[in-house]
């Protein structure tokens, strides 16, 4: 279980990194916060480049901390946060299937970031080496119950802002 406990959390994790540095930094092919924050407005995440420094911030964060396997639920929750808002902003009216660009994906991937929550990064982790334990089922509804309130946070953030 170890094994597979480490893959997920680092592929996870680093993906996360890796989209919140394509965001923030314009790395790995992303459009940096200009671009993402066109593109945020255009869903109508306003200010865009506002939205843009904190989903890369979450993503990027968020992907640190599963990739050092420490703070797990703060790391889901900023996961489930930028999930739940890319659901909501561009996927929910596609409907489940991935192949019509819908949540299915979305999906998966907060649900594998609350199973982390609850089960833990594992022993090769950080806290595996500290010997803390910040996981189990109440770890998880605080995580899925953060990236609620994130997400909500965004999407009342946005409503606030004048119409382009």
């Amino acid at each position: 279980m170890q094994l597979g406990r480490t893959l997920l959390r680092l592929s996870l994790g680093g993906f996360f990194l890796g989209h919140g540095a394509q965001k923030l930094l314009g790395l790995f092919g992303g459009h940096g916060l200009d671009g993402t924050g066109q593109f945020f407005e255009s869903l109508g995440l306003r200010p865009g480049k506002t939205h843009a420094i904190a989903a890369g911030a979450a993503e990027a964060g968020g992907g640190a901390l599963m990739v050092a396997g420490v703070a797990t639920p703060l790391a889901a929750s900023a996961i489930t946060a930028t999930m739940l808002t890319a659901i909501n902003r561009v996927h929910l009216k596609n409907g489940p299937w991935a192949t019509d660009n819908g949540y299915e994906y979305p999906v998966l991937l907060i649900a594998a970031a609350i199973t982390l929550a609850e089960v833990g990064p594992g022993k090769l982790s950080l806290e595996g080496k500290l010997g803390t334990k910040m996981y189990g089922p109440a770890w998880a509804l605080l995580a899925l119950l953060g990236g609620v309130a994130g997400a909500a946070g965004a999407h009342y953030v946005a409503g606030m802002a004048p119409d382009a």
